[in-house]
């Protein structure tokens, strides 16, 4: 097992099209664990959610969140960002990010598609910055 480098985990972060998992917190304190695409913009991870969905929920009564991504196969790796979230309606942003997060999943010829779907009012843009990053490689040795 190896730790990456902070480069090499955001990297691990841009490759191919890894679903991450993000957790929130519930009211009552349980762990709520969601897939979602996501890009990297700098150092931040952004996706979206439906303004009624429960990440949004509890994103908006508590902005902590973890988000994984992991590597299932041999070797194994993951990186784990903690930190917290800021939310945004702004439609040239939803639009954007929509546009760039269905090229990266459905490919570039569906991106446009992807956009114009997501990229909606009651979509929220969700950015995580990480405060926190544990990335290991080559897990199983």
């Amino acid at each position: 097992m190896r730790t990456m480098t902070t480069e090499e985990a955001y990297a691990f972060l841009e490759a191919g099209t890894r679903t991450g998992k993000v957790a929130s917190t519930k009211a009552d304190g349980r762990a709520h664990v969601t897939p979602v695409w996501f890009v990297v913009d700098g150092d931040d991870l952004v996706f979206m959610t439906w303004h009624e969905s429960a990440k949004a929920k509890h994103f908006r009564r508590d902005p902590r969140a973890s988000l994984l991504v992991d590597l299932e196969e041999p070797p194994f790796a993951y990186v784990l960002a903690e930190g917290t979230v800021t939310i945004s309606e702004d439609l040239d942003d939803l639009r954007r990010y929509a546009t760039q997060i269905g090229g990266r999943y459905m490919g570039e010829d569906r991106a446009d598609e992807y956009g114009a779907r997501n990229g909606v009012a009651g979509e929220l843009l969700i950015r995580l910055t990480p405060e926190r990053l544990i990335a290991l490689d080559d897990i199983a040795g």
